[in-house]
């Protein structure tokens, strides 16, 4: 089976590719990245260094927005199923650069999208985000809220799933849409909270705690992730165009967060600078997985206490030798 990974050298990307090549060498994974620079391209190029290991990994430098460099990969391979991670990253940065999500999630997801269905596709698979929902009171959040994104990047993510459904993709390629609540974990995203703390922590430097350490998160583990895709990938019956909250249902303060991984990790308390709630910032996320429980029958979320350890115990083995720095 011939299986396509749009933005593998990204987070979720990566830690998926590997976790299907760890599975079996029957699957020949294609990862495609265009190593942007919102952050680190040293470290996205060290993830997909480690995935060349593989002999079933093929890596192209490729930027979805090239309609044309794009086709050449599906004439090239007869893929049976599509993982779109690709996209402009970053809920802050859209406020710096709108045109980036314009470009990057709207029309490379609609290139991804036409020529997966055009080369016959069996199940395409993408990144959405809790993003979509916005600020709500009413929690946990189900998949059929009403959606009020409060920036760009939500935005372009809720017009992906509108995408989706449009005439244009009617057909037999099942759509499956995900969205995702925080995740965290090992290779993680060096601008996103955790790996950002632990930076911070290791290196001595000076951490800005948003709102005063009064956010709420839904942390979902990166291989209970990997898990449920893995468990995706494999239903028959799925259906078409569903949205599936990828979520742990279980919202933890940020102020927690840190104390667990001071905890765990073998350095002094980062200088932490409080300071109020940032534009674009959502107060909390609490997602319904009722949904995609039911589907995968995947109930053994990792304990957060467990998942934050194994990352803080991987960064400490690894800061040194990673560039998490742009």
């Amino acid at each position: 089976m011939t299986i396509l990974i749009t933005g593998v050298a990204g987070f979720i990307g990566f830690n998926y590719a590997k976790f299907l090549l760890d599975k079996s060498k029957k699957y020949k994974i294609i990862g495609i990245d265009n190593f942007d620079n919102y952050y680190s391209v040293s470290y996205k190029k060290k993830r997909v260094s480690f995935l060349k290991k593989y002999k079933n990994f093929f890596f192209y430098k490729v930027d979805i927005k090239n309609y044309n460099n794009l086709n050449n990969i599906f004439i090239k391979n007869k893929i049976s199923l599509v993982y779109n991670f690709a996209a402009q990253a970053g809920v802050r940065y859209s406020l710096v650069n709108p045109n980036s999500y314009i470009q990057n999630n709207i029309l490379g997801f609609f290139n991804i999208l036409k020529i997966s269905k055009d080369r016959n596709v069996k199940k395409f698979f993408y990144a959405s985000s809790s993003s979509v929902y916005g600020e709500s009171k009413k929690f946990p959040l189900k998949e059929n809220e009403i959606l009020n994104p409060k920036n760009i990047y939500g935005l372009s993510k809720k017009i992906n799933e509108e995408i989706s459904v449009l005439d244009n993709f009617k057909g037999k390629m099942k759509i499956i849409g995900l969205r995702f609540f925080t995740v965290f974990g090992e290779w993680g995203r060096p601008d996103m909270f955790i790996i950002k703390y632990l930076y911070a922590l290791y290196k001595k430097k000076s951490f800005y705690l948003n709102n005063f350490g009064n956010h709420y998160r839904d942390f979902t583990y990166i291989q209970d992730v990997c898990k449920i895709l893995f468990l995706l990938k494999n239903k028959i019956n799925l259906k078409n165009n569903i949205i599936l909250n990828v979520c742990s249902n279980k919202p933890y303060k940020l102020t927690y967060i840190i104390d667990l991984i001071n905890k765990f990790s073998n350095a002094e308390t980062a200088q932490i600078k409080k300071r109020k709630m940032q534009k674009a910032d959502i107060l909390k996320t609490h997602g319904n997985n009722y949904l995609v429980t039911k589907i995968t029958n995947f109930k053994n979320f990792t304990k957060v206490e467990r998942a934050i350890k194994n990352t803080s115990d991987w960064f400490r083995l690894n800061y040194k030798k990673l560039n998490f720095a742009k």
